[in-house]
């Protein structure tokens, strides 16, 4: 109900001190949405997942070929959206297939579209971490489905 909407994951990941300086650009009137990104910016990292960080970039690559986009983290949490604008997008999606589906649906609008370096905490899998390497096989379905056919 609020004017700005934030994406945030359950499992604390993310830190939602980070909110400030996500909605930052909303705030001051120079963007529509905003990215949170895990591989911009000096905030904590934890380092776990070498293939994943690497798959995550081919990801990335793969959407910002078909969307014109530099992102450097489209598979990131933390997205921010002013709300008539999310509200206006109809999420077909569930699950990990969301960050593709609207990565392309914004791109296909004039939308001013922000990055902003976050700190991460990333799971093991002994942890609970659930997303596998099907998991960006079907991302690349979704990348492919959401720019060329829609």
């Amino acid at each position: 109900s609020g004017e700005i909407i934030i994406i945030q994951d359950a499992d604390l990941e993310y830190d939602p001190k980070d909110y400030t300086k996500l909605i930052e650009p909303i705030l001051s009137g120079r963007a529509d949405i905003v990215y949170g990104s895990r591989f911009i910016g000096s905030d904590p990292h934890r380092a776990v997942y070498f293939w994943h960080s690497l798959a995550n970039g081919f990801l990335t690559f793969l959407s910002n070929i078909f969307t014109g986009l530099k992102l450097t983290d489209i598979e990131t949490c933390y997205k921010v959206f002013k709300s008539e604008i999310i509200k206006e997008i109809k999420i077909e999606e569930n699950g990990f297939g969301f960050e593709p589906e609207i990565t392309a649906k914004i791109a296909k609008k004039n939308y001013r579209i922000y990055e902003i370096g976050i700190s991460y905490y990333g799971r093991t899998y002994s942890e609970g971490k659930k997303i596998s390497w099907i998991d960006g096989i079907k991302a690349i379905y979704f990348i492919i489905k959401y720019n060329i056919f829609r």
